[in-house]
Order: C-alpha cells, then sequence, then structure tokens
C-alpha cells in the first residue's frame, strides 16, 4: 500500500480550457478565472488541513511544468506559506501530448480526423493521436513518481486532468476505463490517505 498522503489538484481554467481545445504539452498559461479557481482551491484545501488534527504538518508540493500548473504550484504555495525548498517542479507530471489535436475543438477534431477520435472513444487509456502519447505511457511516469518519493509524507501534486486519472487507477486500483471516466474539474482538490480517494 502506497503510504503518503497526496492532495491532487488540477490546475486553473486556461483561454484554451474555455474554449474546449485539446491543450496537451502547448504551454498556455492561466486565465483570470484560472487564477480565481487556483486561489479557492488553495483556501480549500488550507481550510481542510486546519480543520483536520490528523494532518500532516509538513506538506511538499510538486508540479508538471507547463505554466499552467507552475503558477497554480505558486498561488497555493503561497497561501499555504509552503517553503520555495519544499515546492519542485517534475517532468514527469506533465500532460500527455495531444500531437495534431492541440490548439483544436473537439468538433474541429472530430471533422478533420473522424477515424482518431473513434479510436480514442474505444480506449481511452492507449489511444495517442498521432504525433502524440497515451495516457498507458504517462502512467508509467507516474509511476516511476510516486515510487521516488520518500514514504510516510505528504504531498500536493498539481497536475492535469488525465494524469490526475491516471493517478486515481493508481491510488485507488480503478480498472483504467473507469478511472478515464472521472470527472476531474478545475475547482475541486481530491485527497488520497491510506488508499482512500475523496473530493474536499
Amino acid at each position: 500500500m502506497i503510504k503518503n498522503t497526496f492532495y491532487l489538484v488540477r490546475h486553473g481554467q486556461t483561454r484554451w480550457n474555455e474554449e474546449g481545445r485539446f491543450q496537451g504539452r502547448s504551454d498556455i498559461p492561466l486565465s483570470a478565472e484560472g487564477r480565481r479557481q487556483a486561489l479557492a482551491n488553495a483556501r480549500r484545501l488550507r481550510a481542510y488541513l486546519d480543520a483536520d488534527p490528523d494532518a500532516p504538518k509538513g506538506v511538499e508540493i510538486l508540479s508538471s511544468p507547463l505554466s499552467r500548473c507552475v503558477e497554480t504550484m505558486g498561488i497555493i504555495a503561497d497561501e499555504l506559506a509552503i517553503p520555495e525548498s519544499a515546492r519542485r517542479i517534475d517532468p514527469r507530471l506533465v500532460e500527455a501530448g495531444f500531437g495534431r489535436w492541440e490548439g483544436l475543438t473537439t468538433h474541429e477534431v472530430k471533422d478533420r480526423f473522424p477515424a482518431e477520435r473513434r479510436l480514442r472513444k474505444v480506449d481511452r487509456w492507449r489511444f495517442a493521436p498521432q504525433g502524440g502519447t497515451s495516457h498507458q505511457e504517462t502512467a508509467a511516469d507516474m509511476r516511476s513518481l510516486i515510487e521516488d518519493l520518500p514514504g510516510d509524507r505528504a504531498f500536493i501534486l498539481v497536475s492535469h486532468s488525465g494524469n490526475l486519472r491516471v493517478m486515481f487507477a493508481m491510488l485507488e486500483g480503478l480498472a483504467e476505463a473507469d478511472a478515464m471516466r472521472i470527472a476531474v474539474p478545475h475547482d475541486r482538490v481530491f485527497a488520497c490517505r491510506d488508499g482512500r480517494l475523496h473530493s474536499i
């Protein structure tokens, strides 16, 4: 069993999120709404930790290298007074690449690449657009990250919706297809302690 406590946070919204565009590894910054969401999540997490007598006393925060996550990490870390020494960027948290889909809306992908779109609906875990990467590949990176973290500690992971679904599968033992169906909004924090996952 994984003995660490994890708080899982998706980055705040970007303009591309608001326009319904696939982002992948395109480095799109937070929008004003995304910054508001990040601060709301930070305050939600701080209130949760303050109210929980069993909450870990020290917490580290790790982020994907993409700016939408790095800025989200900074907002959360500042609100929780996490020192610079406990903040770090880990490339293994980067989003799966969407290749030639990046920058396109769902409707544009459906029109331009209907065969790829159908394949994704059949198996979101293993599918990768041309020039992109799959969630299965992301899972290998996430597993490596979790194995490298020291035990009996608390970590906030700031990442992307697909990566967090991969984490749900790993931490809760969910079937891959079930994990891919979980909604991961920008305005929610998930906690996992002793193998039990819940929204806070």
